[in-house]
């Protein structure tokens, strides 16, 4: 793990976009196309802002969503409605997007079909994650139905997850899907998250799932 902090989220959200812009500029200069996965949460929006103004060959970029809440893009708590609003405008609405929600009950039911839909993509090339206080990444929960699974060495690359006291079931790559990728960025703010982080050093990635992806990971921290 890289550790780099800011004075303020203002200049997270700044050096973070930056890094991320070089970092598909780079893999665009060596293959034809480039898939990047990112996180939904609060904190990445102001990242995307800056991202969707980038001017990178949008147009052979593939995003795909590290986790999703089991619910409609019509919904304030949807992941893709977040990138839909934030980062697929300007010159980023030319990137091909991904998305994992189906109208059925639950992930399960079309959890074949949706690792069908993003296996030919793998492995992906850039990821940026975000963290909880209780130290899940992506929907990789503690105490979550699927967690054993998603943190096996030879996990499909796509899980559906049930996370304890959360109001509706989740899909989420799993770590094998996210350690696999070339460049992997953590963004998190506030004190409590960065404590949070600490506590990992002595829990195991069953008590804290974020464990499993933090080797040769660069973590961006803000107050």
């Amino acid at each position: 793990m890289n550790f780099f902090s800011y004075p303020d989220r203002d200049m997270l959200a700044m050096e973070v976009a930056h890094e991320l812009i070089e970092d598909l500029s780079n893999a665009l200069d060596h293959q034809d196309r480039v898939r990047f996965a990112v996180c939904g949460g609060t904190t990445p929006g102001p990242i995307f802002d800056l991202l969707a103004v980038a001017h990178i060959d949008w147009a052979r970029v593939d995003i795909v969503l590290t986790d999703e809440r089991w619910v409609p893009a019509s919904s304030p708590r949807s992941n893709a409605a977040l990138i839909a609003a934030r980062l697929l405008t300007d010159a980023a609405a030319a990137a091909e997007f991904y998305t994992y929600y189906r109208e059925t009950d639950a992930p399960d039911d079309v959890i074949t079909e949706l690792t069908d839909l993003i296996t030919p993509l793998l492995p992906f090339d850039i990821v940026m994650l975000g963290m909880g206080t209780d130290m899940h990444t992506a929907s990789l929960f503690p105490g979550a139905s699927g967690l054993t699974q998603a943190l096996q060495d030879d996990a499909p690359a796509l899980i559906a997850v049930s996370p304890p006291d959360v109001p509706e079931p989740r899909i989420s790559l799993s770590a094998a899907a996210l350690k696999a990728m070339t460049s992997r960025l953590l963004v998190i703010t506030g004190d409590d998250k960065r404590a949070a982080l600490s506590r990992t050093e002595t829990l195991s990635a069953k008590e804290a799932p974020v464990k499993a992806i933090l080797e040769d990971t660069r973590v961006h921290w803000a107050p």
